[in-house]
């Protein structure tokens, strides 16, 4: 009788034995299934789309439409003038902003904004105003309709002076942007566009001053 009872005892023990390495088995598949079947971490963003604000987005909207400007100017000089210091600082200036318009352009379609539609202008360079900005203000620098008008009826020293005076004032504005984006802007490129922006447009203001005391 007492041996019947150890043996019952042993096959108790055997079946619990038996029963927790099924149950560990079953644990062990849960955790397998669960870990196979976790999401891959979302890729973190590179290149353009990788840090940049509202600031980067007006920066690149208003400074497109400023260097729009830029070029009907400097496009108004070779029939105008006859200086060929103010000749070669208008082929300069649109050597350099043309480019600079179409990264900012490329800026605007990585980071989903659409590119302004820049008003279009005839042969003289016509059409540009003074364009308002995100704070519903002229944007820095810009010129007026009249102030346009007045140039194109311009020729010859008059031209080159009234050109020289007010192509100051918009580089003048241009840097003004420029710093905005260098203080509240986010993204790494365009920052360098705007120091860029403040070291050569610095350097042309400089060489528009002497061009105009040397008149």
């Amino acid at each position: 009788m007492k041996n019947s009872f150890v043996m019952a005892g042993i096959a108790m023990a055997a079946t619990g034995a038996l029963l927790a390495g099924c149950g560990g088995n079953d644990d062990m598949s849960d955790m397998g299934h669960t870990t196979s079947s976790a999401a891959p971490p979302a890729a973190a963003p590179t290149g353009q789309q990788a840090a940049h604000n509202q600031q980067d987005i007006t920066f690149a909207e208003e400074m497109i439409q400023h260097h729009t400007q830029a070029l009907d100017m400097a496009e108004l000089v070779p029939s105008r003038s006859s200086d060929p210091k103010v000749l070669d600082l208008a082929t300069r200036i649109e050597k350099a902003q043309d480019p600079e318009i179409e990264r900012m352009q490329e800026w605007l379609t990585a980071w989903g904004a659409a590119a302004p539609a820049t008003p279009s202008s005839s042969s003289d360079g016509a059409g540009h105003g003074s364009m308002p900005h995100g704070s519903g203000t002229p944007m820095p620098g810009m010129m007026t309709e009249d102030e346009m008008k007045q140039l194109e009826q311009a020729k010859g020293a008059e031209f080159d002076r009234l050109w020289l005076e007010l192509m100051i004032k918009h580089h003048q504005g241009a840097v003004e942007m420029a710093r905005t984006e260098l203080g509240t802007g986010a993204n790494a490129d365009a920052k360098a566009l705007a120091q860029q922006i403040i070291d050569a447009q610095q350097a042309e203001i400089s060489e528009m001053d002497n061009l105009l005391k040397e008149g």
